[in-house]
């Protein structure tokens, strides 16, 4: 998630949390942050689930759609 970023980075993040947030709440910070991310990830992974399925009936449709014109081409005219 974050590639550019190294342990002097991240120690200086630290640091100005510590700072800013003070010793006693920078756990709560970090633990509502925690469960942030992961109700983003389950939200982003439930929204991609929806949009593959959708993908799939149109395809099948496709096929559908494809199979009766190659039905009807193939039909002798009267």
């Amino acid at each position: 998630m974050f590639p550019n970023l190294g342990m002097s980075e991240l120690i200086l993040i630290l640091v100005i949390a510590l700072v800013v947030f003070g010793p006693r709440k920078l756990p709560e910070v970090g633990k509502s942050l925690g469960k942030t991310l992961n109700e983003f990830r389950r939200a982003s992974a439930a929204s991609f689930g929806e949009v593959e399925e959708a993908v799939k009936d149109i395809k099948d449709i496709k096929e559908e759609v494809q199979q009766a014109a190659k039905v009807a081409v193939d039909k002798p005219a009267k």
